[in-house]
Order: C-alpha cells, then sequence, then structure tokens
C-alpha cells in the first residue's frame, strides 16, 4: 500500500535514538522529507532542544519548519521512563516532576509550537507516542504510567479541539519495544531480550502503525489509540 508519503514535510522529536530514530528513518525511506529534534545529538537529529524548556521547542519547530518549507505532520516520540521498580515512598518530587516535564510537558509543547505550521498544511496530522501503561500499569513505574496515561488524553483532547482546523491527532501505545531505553530498565542492556520470556517488538514496527498514522492514507482517523501489545490488553483474567 503507498502511504503517500513522498514529499510529506515530517518533524519527529526524540530522534536520537530509538523509536523516535526509527521513525525518521522509516518516513525518509518513504521518499519524506524529515527533521529530527532531540536535546542529545546523533541518530537522525538535525535540531537540538530540551523538550521541557519553551523557547527551544518553539525555535526548533520554527527552525525545522524553515528548513522543511512547512510541517504536514507531528510525531512525539522524545519520552524517559524515570524510576524504575521503586514503590511512589521511595520516588522524589523532582524524578516525577522530570518525568512529566518531558513525556507531558514536551508533547504539550509540541503539539502548541508545531500547530502553526500543521494548520497550513493541507492534510496535517499529529502522531503522540504513549504506551500499554496508558491503560494498564507496569508495577514500580508510577511515574511513567501516569505520564503516559496524561499522553493518551493529551491526543484525544487535542483531537477534538483541533478537528475544526483539520489536523488530526492520533497515539500509538506499545507495549516493550526493544529500545536502549527498555534494555536499561529490565536489566538486558547486554544480553537483549531473546531469553525474557515476554514479546517484545522492533522500533521498526512501531515506526510503521506511525507512518499509517501520519500519512493522509488514514485520513478519517482521528482520536484514536492504536495498541500494539500482542493482544495482552484484550485478555480476560479469568484463570481459564
Amino acid at each position: 500500500m503507498d502511504l503517500d508519503l513522498a514529499g510529506r514535510r515530517v518533524v519527529v522529536t526524540g530522534a536520537a535514538s530509538g523509536i523516535g530514530a526509527a521513525c525518521a528513518r522509516a518516513f525518509a525511506a518513504e521518499g519524506a522529507e524529515v527533521a529530527g529534534i532531540d536535546r542529545s545529538p546523533g541518530g537522525t537529529v538535525t535540531h537540538r532542544a530540551d523538550l521541557t524548556v519553551e523557547d527551544e521547542v518553539r525555535s526548533a519547530l520554527d527552525s525545522a519548519a524553515a528548513s522543511l518549507g512547512g510541517v504536514d505532520a507531528v510525531v512525539a516520540c522524545a519520552g524517559i521512563s524515570g524510576p524504575f521498580g521503586r514503590g511512589i515512598e521511595h520516588i522524589g518530587l523532582d524524578e516525577w516532576n522530570a518525568v512529566l516535564a518531558v513525556n507531558v510537558t514536551g508533547t504539550f509543547l509540541t503539539a502548541k509550537h508545531a500547530l502553526p505550521y500543521l494548520r497550513r498544511s493541507a492534510s496535517p496530522a499529529m502522531v503522540l507516542l504513549a504506551s500499554d501503561s496508558s491503560f494498564v500499569a507496569a508495577p514500580g513505574m508510577v511515574p511513567y504510567n501516569a505520564s503516559k496515561g496524561a499522553v493518551l488524553q493529551l491526543a484525544r483532547a487535542l483531537s477534538v479541539d483541533l478537528a475544526p482546523d483539520g489536523v488530526r491527532v492520533n497515539c500509538v501505545c506499545p507495549s516493550v519495544v526493544d529500545t536502549p531505553m527498555s534494555r536499561a530498565d529490565l536489566g538486558v542492556a547486554d544480553v537483549g531480550f531473546s531469553d525474557v520470556g515476554f514479546p517484545v517488538q522492533s522500533p521498526e514496527e512501531v515506526a510503521r502503525h506511525v507512518l499509517y498514522l501520519a500519512s493522509p492514507v488514514s485520513r478519517p482517523v482521528n482520536g484514536h489509540a492504536l495498541v500494539s501489545d500482542f493482544g495482552y490488553l484484550a485478555r480476560s483474567s479469568f484463570p481459564a
């Protein structure tokens, strides 16, 4: 299926590694013009910004839009996991604030400052990276779970508010993805996920879902949360 992405102008945040880098590469392979934003260099990054600082987000998006000649789609992938394996009584306020600043505020600021450019596009779209943790809570990850629930609801709220402008907003909610961040969190940084006993997807698999939602082909789809979790959310807890 042709996703009609050739020439589409796309901005991807969190482009230094993981899902963001995979998305940027996948868009480029389909002929899109891509600008990557991250606070770290490397990967597919073309513009540097700390996404928790509004002036830096605004400047990076202005620069990206200028380099691309406009913006047709924005993919907000930047995120951190924060404290892992700790109960709430062992989580500092600074740790809580850090996770919400990147995952929620950073996504909000990206959407806010991309919007003026998206409104000028003939087929504008936003895709936010949430998680299956938007629906089910992973133990020992209270800040992350809360932040991804917020990203899901942010996508829904934006889809309603921006519908009159023709800007579609959807989110992708994957389970465990094989990225440097998840490997570090789960203690498999050196050996990988080959023997963990649960299914793991690749960043490239997530990128395919993102490309569809960011493409004109998905024009009727708005306010949707695409869950890619190998069917775990659909399973009953009934022990049969």
